[in-house]
């Protein structure tokens, strides 16, 4: 009986489709997958944004879309279980009826290639609660599930609530909550009792359901051993950060809506993402078995207790090692076209904003500045003015410019950036990012490092809007004036923060 590297039977090692590799929990279940023997295939709209992963040259990446009946169902080929990690939640206001159809032609194009399993992670539901009084995002959660289950392919649905990982939406929003509100005022779901689980946690059993006997067709409920008020989940992360405590103030007159731009104004995560999350604490969402032991057996010690998922999580936020964020999915309904090599793709119209300057500095000490810029150090060129932008963007419904970076130092195509995306990266050479603001237009910025015909280190910047209609136009035209302030003073200070990098510190 052969094996492979890892000593596994080659029946063992099973053939899976990934959905959702770009975002935060199937960027991680990937490298678990492959860690566990199995062969992993990624279904993802733009290979190229996992380019830049770890795990990259041990995946199949192909090209589509779970929407598209066709790609499904040459992504399918071979596979023995499927993962359906995705979801429309912020496509519009159809985005009910669009999961529910990509869930549907998941699990016809699943039972036509002969998949043995579909594994799905969906959310914890109340009980009691009629379907049609839960928000939209659990309603749609709760559909496509069932969809699943309905199915002639054997499915696992995995419902979780709260989970907590460096990285997550969840967490990020209790982070920044608890540590930059020592008095809050908060809307009345902080009594709303749920159930958290570290994310650690929901990938052992992901990967454990793939294993799952042929007879097994159901949901289970997966949650870490606390059921706490979002109150207390506040309080326990201040003396986890080792904050002092917070002084929390229930009110009753804030609605979810209301409560999501609360939210957005105070933590990275804009309104958008924020409502379904607050939506999802009206009910309390307890799990009520835990089945999954029988099929995925828990290790001494898990699931995590909160306080340590906690404590991993920050652990990995001040190491900078945070392998994937909310963030790592593109925005619904953010600019996904790639920059065009052609002005005439544009319409003809493709306005620029080029500036170049000569640099004394080593190319090296230039490309660590431009693959620091954003996030903590900021963009080089009147603050004032980025932050204002940033804050438009968020009152219009964007992403504004506090999502900050996944790591201090290092970048990787598909990055979220501040507001912009990284759409391309060539390591001491090019960095390349599609704004992701709200604009009547497509918009690019570049950043070059080079050696001009002296031998001296180049840096050379690129600003491009590809406008939309007439306003598109107008937009480009009223912000012109601004753009010797705001791109050539960025221009100006990254080459002199490089310069001033080589330059010995006096005792």
């Amino acid at each position: 009986m052969e094996t492979n590297g890892r000593g596994q039977r080659d029946e063992e090692r099973l053939h899976c489709l990934v959905t959702g590799a770009s975002g935060y929990i199937g960027g991680r279940l990937v490298p678990e997958l492959l860690a566990a023997g199995h062969r992993v295939r990624c279904l993802v709209r733009s290979p190229g944004k996992l380019r830049d992963h770890p795990w990259a040259p041990d995946a199949e990446k192909v090209r589509g879309d779970v929407t598209d009946a066709h790609s499904v169902a040459e992504a399918m080929r071979g596979i023995d279980v499927a993962y359906y990690l995705v979801h429309a939640l912020g496509s519009g206001a159809e985005f009910e009826d669009t999961d529910r159809r990509a869930a549907r032609i998941f699990a016809r194009q699943a039972r036509a290639a002969g998949v043995r399993r579909i594994v799905y992670l969906g959310g914890l539901t109340p009980r009691n609660v009629p379907e049609g009084s839960l928000s939209p995002h659990l309603r749609s959660r709760a559909e496509v599930g069932r969809i699943f289950l309905e199915s002639e392919v054997p499915a696992t649905v995995l419902r979780a609530a709260v989970v907590i990982g460096s990285g997550s939406a969840s967490f990020e929003m209790l982070r920044y909550l608890t540590e930059r509100l020592p008095v809050m005022v908060t809307p009345s779901w902080v009594h709303t009792r749920t159930q958290p689980i570290g994310v650690r946690d929901v990938l052992r059993y992901l990967v454990g359901s793939a294993t799952m006997p042929d007879d097994v067709d159901r949901s289970f409920d997966i949650g870490g051993p606390d059921v706490l008020t979002y109150r207390e989940m506040m309080r326990r992360y201040a003396v986890v950060a080792g904050l002092r405590r917070r002084v929390i103030v229930p009110v009753p007159v804030l609605t979810p809506r209301l409560s999501s731009h609360w939210v957005g104004l105070v933590t990275p995560v804009p309104a958008s993402l924020a409502r379904p999350l607050t939506e999802s604490l009206r009910h309390e969402v307890v799990c009520h078995e835990h089945d999954i032991a029988r099929y995925v057996p828990d290790p001494p010690g898990r699931p995590l207790p909160f306080d340590e998922a906690l404590a991993l999580a920050l652990r990995r936020v001040r190491e900078a090692q945070v392998a994937t964020r909310w963030s790592s999915a593109s925005v619904p309904g953010a600019p996904s076209d790639p920059l065009p090599t052609d002005p005439d793709w544009a319409g003809g119209s493709l306005y620029q904003d080029e500036r170049e300057l000569s640099v004394d500095a080593s190319r090296e000490a230039l490309w660590k500045v431009v693959e620091g810029i954003g996030g903590d150090n900021g963009w080089y060129s009147f603050p004032l003015a980025w932050a204002v932008r940033g804050w438009l963007d968020r009152f219009v419904g964007g992403v504004g410019l506090r999502r900050g970076r996944r790591d201090a130092e290092r970048l990787r195509v598909g990055d979220s950036l501040d507001f912009w995306r990284v759409e391309e990266i060539e390591p001491g050479h090019l960095l390349r990012l599609r704004a992701e603001m709200r604009l009547p237009g497509l918009a690019w910025l570049e950043m070059y490092v080079e050696t001009d015909d002296a031998g001296r280190t180049r840096y050379r910047q690129r600003a491009l809007f590809h406008p939309r209609g007439l306003f598109g136009h107008a937009y480009w035209w009223s912000v012109s004036p601004f753009h010797a302030v705001v791109f050539g003073g960025m221009a100006r200070n990254i080459t002199r923060a490089a310069a001033r990098s080589r330059r010995p510190v006096r005792p």
